[in-house]
């Protein structure tokens, strides 16, 4: 639930405070309040290089160049697309990635000039997610500038493909790859006090019927309908009674069919976007639903005593369900970082992000949001308020600190698990 309880205990505290009261960490901070300028023109640069979906190269080209001029090791480019570069630990501790996706929902033929005005910055994508992109950025800056040695490493990630139906193809690629990781924080969302901990999981169709069409007065009653069956489709999914907890959503968000007025359609097909936050119950409703679409067939089919109508279920997006407790390490780790900064925890509903594929997996993992106010997230009339943006990577600085641990301050909060088989 929104503004869900959480507790720090007092091992996390203590983590948290020692890091406030070493004077590398606090020029750290006061680094990041420095370089927010620093920062918003990078956030600006980024906006303006078109990234949709599968089609990242360029911003991947800007991202990698970007990490092998901050110095981090081993920067390298994946098989999908993602950019990785490490930060090493001087110790055998945890790994922590922390990434933003480098993706964006608008064609490349769209006008991504930003402007500004009275203070705010406007553009497709300034926000969601050149701002988290940037503020990796301004991390990696901060480290270099006080030179703390962590004990684990932290791997830096600008990934492909979550929006939409990019499917969350880079955070998947990323875990498949590393078996090694062992907490992950993806830079994504609105309002810098948002933590995003519990995953909802979805299931996109796109469902055809086809038949062999006819006339609408002559044929009436022998040819089946591809826009009936579609119809009977919708009508039965739409009386569907699904749970309201855990939440459980249907929608059909785009049809199409038919050809005129006076034919019997030879085709129809409808978009379908399932999602839940259990992976329980979105696969009842999956199985639910394919059910439903099927019996709609036959029904068109037996009303004309025909077999000539057949659908077509094509899978186009799956994203993995799961949750995790409030107690979570990570979760304790990130609102005392925000508490330690003076800013008071926003634990939110559970989301589709980068995060969804970790929690599944059983793996610490969170969506924090972003320094800065931003609205019309997905519109060419997206806006992204700067004014104390900086406080984004500051709160992010001291989490990611106390969950890899930093030498002669504190032990790492975040677990060395055995990597996965």
């Amino acid at each position: 639930m929104a503004n869900a309880e959480y507790s720090i205990s007092l091992g996390v505290q203590d983590a948290v405070n020692a890091l406030m009261n070493d004077e590398g960490v606090m020029k750290g901070l006061r680094f990041l309040e420095a370089d927010h300028e620093r920062t918003v023109g990078d956030q600006i640069a980024i906006c303006e290089i078109p990234a949709p979906s599968y089609k990242e190269e360029e911003r991947t080209k800007y991202l990698c160049a970007a990490f092998k001029k901050l110095g981090l090791k081993n920067v390298t480019v994946d098989s999908v697309g993602n950019v990785l570069g490490i930060r090493p630990g001087i110790e055998n501790g945890p790994k922590l990635v922390v990434a933003a996706h480098i993706d964006t929902v608008f064609p490349n033929e769209t006008d991504i000039k930003v402007k500004e005005n009275d203070g705010k910055l406007y553009g497709p994508s300034i926000a969601d997610d050149s701002r988290g992109v940037a503020e990796l950025l301004s991390l990696i800056r901060a480290f270099n500038e006080t030179c703390i040695e962590t004990l684990g490493d932290v791997v830096f990630c600008g990934d492909v493909c979550e929006e939409g139906l990019g499917n969350l193809k880079g955070s998947k690629q990323l875990f498949a790859d590393h078996a090694d990781i062992d907490g992950f924080i993806s830079l994504d969302g609105t309002g810098v006090a948002s933590i995003v901990y519990a995953a909802t999981g979805s299931y996109r169709y796109k469902i055809v019927y086809r038949g062999p069409g006819g006339h609408s007065y002559t044929d009436f009653g022998a040819s089946p309908s591809a826009v009936h069956a579609l119809g009977r489709a919708i009508a039965a999914l739409a009386d569907l009674e699904v749970p309201t907890e855990p939440k459980t959503t249907y929608s059909v968000g785009v049809i199409n069919g038919g050809t005129s007025i006076n034919v019997i359609a030879e085709e129809a097909s409808m978009l379908v976007d399932l999602r839940s936050n259990t992976q329980e119950e979105l696969n009842k409703t999956e199985s639910k639903f394919k059910e439903i679409v099927q019996k709609a067939c036959d029904a068109e089919n037996s009303r004309c005593k025909s077999i000539g109508l057949s659908v077509e279920i094509t899978l186009l997006g799956s994203r993995p369900a799961g949750s995790q407790s409030t107690d979570e390490i990570i979760v304790q780790a990130a609102c005392a970082g925000l508490k330690a900064i003076g800013i008071e925890p926003n634990l939110r509903l559970p989301s589709s992000t980068d995060a969804n594929v970790p929690i599944s997996l059983g793996i610490p993992a969170l969506a924090v949001g972003r320094g800065g106010e931003s609205g019309q997230s997905h519109s060419v009339h997206e806006w992204f308020d700067p004014k104390d943006a900086f406080k984004g990577p500051q709160k992010d600085f001291i989490t990611i600190l106390s969950l890899v641990g930093a030498k002669n301050i504190c032990e790492p909060l975040l677990l060395k698990k055995q990597p996965r088989q």
